[in-house]
């Protein structure tokens, strides 16, 4: 996801949970991003682990954003300043807390979804919620492994027949 900064890896610093976000994003409008990945064929309740998840995440601040992404530079060993990337991510010259963090976005990763996890995506999608479903394929050339990335909801091309 190439509009999508990683600031964090099983993200799971809660109080009162031990539950880990598999990825957090933060996206060109300065939303969190919540990814779930399954490697389930059904994608098993992973809506509702998502949904669980943005509700937690969903009070970051700046600032906390930026100990998150400095402590998933240092555990991998990167040399890089984290309020540095996120600014730069941002195309931001200083921090701006009433603009960060003002939305949640939902990215379930899978090789295949449930009609159960495809209904309640389109459902939760016709409230507003930024809810979507990405079919990951692997495929395996000699050595090489390479991953088909598709988003199957919603449709790309459906904001083509919506009015602007």
């Amino acid at each position: 996801m190439p509009d999508v900064l990683i600031i964090a890896e099983e993200f799971g610093d809660f109080e009162e949970s031990k539950r880990r976000v598999d990825l957090l994003g933060l996206d060109k409008n300065a939303n969190l991003v919540v990814i779930e990945l399954k490697r389930t064929e059904d994608g098993g309740h992973m809506e509702l682990q998502a949904l669980r998840y943005a509700a937690m995440i969903s009070t970051i601040t700046f600032n906390q954003a930026v100990q998150i992404f400095s402590d998933y530079i240092e555990s991998n060993s990167y040399q890089k300043n984290a309020e540095q990337e996120i600014l730069n991510f941002l195309d931001w010259e200083v921090a701006n807390e009433d603009l960060f963090a003002q939305d949640v976005r939902i990215v379930l990763a899978s090789a295949e979804f449930s009609k159960e996890i495809t209904s309640a995506v389109l459902w939760l999608h016709t409230y507003g919620l930024d809810i979507r479903c990405v079919r990951l394929k692997p495929y395996k050339d000699n050595d090489r492994i390479f991953i088909d990335i598709e988003q199957v909801l919603p449709l790309p091309e459906a904001t083509e027949y919506q009015i602007r």
